[in-house]
């Protein structure tokens, strides 16, 4: 009986795997959630990838026929091309090609990375900070942040003939 449900068809399958993307979701969640277990894709990315593709955000990933999911993973691959707007996008004028990116997976991570190190590098402020594993983006310092240091008042140190 459960395999006639509108929610398990035939068909269905616990785990979705994009290979383009690298990466697994959970058949049984919905397309939005689903779309959001892929690094680099939030709720508002996952909602307009969803609209794009015409496809009932009711429904399970995992009872979705194969055309839909290569469907999705287009329009993950090159947003902007396929109708997302710009500002969307997690990469806006990319330094290397000056387009609007949408990274997602492993890559995100290594491009992060890669922004870091340069920051680093080319010793800006927010370099400087990351190298000293302080706060970048102007948060306070005087009270919080302190996981990780000494804190607390510096004792002298006892001289020999002291005692």
């Amino acid at each position: 009986m459960s395999s006639l449900s509108p929610i398990r068809p035939k068909n269905f399958r616990e785990q979705i795997y994009f290979p383009k993307l690298r990466s697994r979701v959970d058949g049984s969640a919905k397309i939005t959630y689903g779309l959001t277990q892929i690094r680099g894709i939030g709720q508002r990315m996952a909602q307009a990838i969803v609209k794009v593709a015409n496809i009932n955000p009711n429904m399970r990933i995992g009872a979705l026929p194969e055309k839909d999911i290569n469907k999705l993973e287009e329009i993950i691959l090159n947003p902007t091309g396929n109708g997302i707007p710009y500002y969307m996008v997690n990469r806006k004028k990319d330094l290397r090609t000056g387009e609007d990116l949408h990274i997602v997976g492993n890559h995100l991570e290594i491009t992060v990375k890669r922004d870091i190190d340069r920051m680093q590098r080319i010793k800006s402020y927010k370099g400087v900070r990351h190298r000293l594993h302080l706060k970048v983006r102007g948060q306070r310092t005087k009270s919080t942040g302190r996981h990780g240091l000494v804190v607390g008042v510096m004792r002298r140190r006892f001289k020999k003939g002291e005692n």
